[in-house]
């Protein structure tokens, strides 16, 4: 199963565990969206939990970085899986994703 969750810990970092794919992606699309939408300044999106990823992951996290761009939020995507990396790295899209820290796209 895949889910979107607020930390309990930490009520600007959002867990996205399970697989990202073409299946999975409309549920994920739309609670994630209704949590950036109310979230205000720097929101880590932390996919430590992901298991699998296609590109419809890739337009998922693009999507939401629409989102929170909309709002009042800044995203920071941490623990990108190498799948989804790489897929980010092909397609040109890598520049565009806010990386931080370690995760940071080289």
């Amino acid at each position: 199963m895949s889910e979107i969750r607020v930390d309990p810990g930490d009520p600007a970092v959002l867990n996205v565990s399970g697989e990202l794919n073409f299946s999975t992606v409309p549920a994920l699309l739309e609670r994630g969206s209704a949590l950036l939408a109310g979230c205000e300044g720097q929101v880590r999106l932390d996919l430590g939990g992901v298991t699998r990823a296609d590109s419809a992951g890739l337009a998922l996290l693009i999507e939401w970085l629409r989102v929170a761009r909309r709002g009042r939020a800044r995203l920071e995507i941490r623990n990108m899986p190498a799948q989804l990396r790489a897929i980010a790295r092909v397609s040109g899209l890598d520049s565009i994703l806010p990386m931080g820290g370690a995760d940071e796209i080289k």
